[in-house]
This record gives structure tokens, C-alpha cells and sequence, in this order.
């Protein structure tokens, strides 16, 4: 996906800046899942301006996994911007945008310590299927080289 130039805010304090910010917003709308979470996870530190690059691409028309990268990164948000990301997390799930409504619902259950009822069925139902089954041993065949000498003491590294 093609990406506009950003508009500058004028917060930005040098070129190196500016680069890193163009960097990891390339990297938020990345098709990869964890390299749009590592940058979102780096944008959720860089206060106003990661703040403002999260919220264009929770917003914009990106996809699902930028979405979610977004969220997340807006869940990671600490300090003085915690409360601001969390209200624009409340406030998307009026958006019209049912997949922007949905990501921010998840996020906040996660916030929360809830795991969604949707999941939590699925769990079970993979938990039931999986069953742990004892396998016998062999016995313990050691070989005449392990006959030999002293047992250690102490653990092998």
C-alpha cells in the first residue's frame, strides 16, 4: 500500500527524527504482524507523534493486521499519553468501521484482563481435543563407556 507524506507537526526536533518516524510508519502498515507490532510498540513510546501515526492508521483504510498493530501500540502507551490512547480506544468503537469497532473491542478487553467469550469458547473446544498420552520408557540401557567412573556431583553444562 502506497502511503501519503505525513504532514509534519512541527514537534519533530531534527531530520534524524523525521526519518525514524517515516521508518516505523512504513513498518505499521507492514503486511508482516510482528514487524507492525514492534514499530507500533516503538511509536507507543515516541508520545504525541507516535500517538498521532497510530491513530492515522487506526483510523485510515489500512488492513486488518495494521489495525491490530495500531491497537496494540495504543495499548502500550504509558505515561501521560495512557489516558489519551485510551480514550481514542473507547471512541473507535462507535467507528463505522466495523473491523477498526472490533480490533478496539479486543484491545480492550486485553487492557482489562477479560479474554473475549468468542475466544475463551474456541479454548475449550482445543483444549477437549488434545489428549496427553504416557509413553512407556525403554528402561534406562546405559553403555559400558557410562559404566565406567564416578558419578558427578554437580550439573553437567
Amino acid at each position: 500500500m502506497k502511503l501519503e507524506k505525513r504532514i509534519l507537526s512541527g514537534r519533530e526536533k531534527d531530520e534524524a527524527s523525521i526519518k525514524l518516524l517515516a521508518q516505523l510508519r512504513d513498518k505499521l502498515h507492514s503486511e508482516h504482524i510482528g514487524t507492525a507490532r514492534r514499530a507500533a510498540f516503538n511509536l507507543s513510546w515516541m508520545q504525541e507523534d507516535g500517538l498521532d501515526i497510530l491513530k492515522e492508521a487506526l483510523f485510515s483504510r489500512a488492513g486488518r493486521q495494521t489495525k491490530c498493530a495500531a491497537a496494540y501500540g495504543l495499548r502500550k502507551m504509558r505515561g501521560r499519553m495512557e489516558k489519551v490512547a485510551l480514550e481514542i480506544l473507547l471512541h473507535s468503537l462507535k467507528h463505522r468501521d466495523k473491523t477498526t469497532a472490533r480490533v478496539c473491542e479486543n484491545a480492550l478487553m486485553v487492557l482489562k484482563s477479560k479474554t473475549p467469550a468468542r475466544l475463551s469458547s474456541k479454548l475449550k473446544i482445543q483444549t477437549a481435543k488434545i489428549a496427553i498420552k504416557n509413553i512407556p520408557q525403554r528402561g534406562n540401557v546405559r553403555k559400558d563407556w557410562q559404566k565406567s567412573g564416578r558419578r558427578r556431583s554437580y550439573p553437567r553444562r
